[in-house]
């Protein structure tokens, strides 16, 4: 594809990684679809990286396909849907992974599930067990499919982004709040636990973007407060990169 064939949002991408730091590495973004998730795929394939697209929504997951294609990158497509699948399904799709790149370099969690705001007495129990799921379970049981592989090499990632303001519990936000702050606890615990392997464990914190997900809380919200997710995928890159080892175990905020 020719430069001037390019959509301006690629090229950008494309001249701010051209020293390639995800060069030869395969990294799986989760809820590949969504808003951080896009953009953090067209980063990490302009970076360099062979990006496993994974998410529930076929269609949507067909168009980021397509545009990194279109860019020059590699892809792959993997559709699972989080809220009904299984550790056995998590298994296979690691060996999938396996046969069809020969290794995971990094694995970048953006899927979410928010009901909107409910205060927890009225909160339907079959949302709430989902948004644990979703935004907590799901992403710990994908992980620890993925840590046999991931420390087949040298320097390998988990990167989970997690709404910080969330962490300490706020009101109305129900089962996706919860598991924010559990999502904090589980940053600590594993990166303590994997503190003298390959594998590094960071979190995201992108603070407020616009997205479909905001939008449902903050209807009247002065965009100026907010950012577009397209300024937070440098820093996805960066912590699946080599040189996201300096914010290894940390909850990151990148200043933006």
């Amino acid at each position: 594809m020719s430069e001037s064939a390019m959509p301006e949002e690629v090229k950008s991408q494309v001249a701010q990684y051209d020293a390639r730091p995800l060069e030869g590495r395969v990294v799986l973004v989760v809820g590949a679809h969504g808003a951080l998730g896009h953009a953090a795929s067209l980063a990490c394939a302009a970076a360099g990286a062979t990006v496993v697209l994974l998410g529930r929504k076929v269609p949507k997951l067909n168009r980021v396909y397509d545009a990194i294609i279109r860019q020059g990158g590699e892809a792959l497509l993997y559709p699972l849907d989080l809220e009904g699948a299984t550790p056995d399904d998590y298994a296979e799709m690691v060996e999938r992974i396996e046969s069809g790149t020969g290794r995971l370099d990094g694995v970048l969690h953006c899927a979410a599930d928010f009901p909107g705001l409910t205060p927890l007495e009225h909160t339907d129990p079959a949302a709430f067990a989902r948004a644990l799921h979703v935004n907590l379970t799901a992403r710990w049981w994908l992980t620890q499919a993925c840590l046999p592989l991931l420390r087949r090499v040298e320097d390998s990632a988990v990167v989970f982004a997690i709404d910080d303001a969330l962490a300490s519990g706020l009101p109305y936000w129900g089962g996706y709040g919860i598991a924010q702050a559990a999502l904090n606890a589980l940053l600590g615990t594993l990166h303590a636990e994997l503190a003298n392997s390959s594998v590094r464990v960071s979190g995201l914190a992108p603070g407020p973007m616009r997205t479909p997900l905001r939008a449902k809380v903050f209807v009247e919200e002065d965009t100026a407060d907010t950012c577009d997710v397209a300024a937070v995928a440098p820093a996805c890159v960066h912590l699946l990169s080599a040189a996201g080892v300096e914010q290894r175990g940390t909850l990151w905020a990148p200043t933006r």
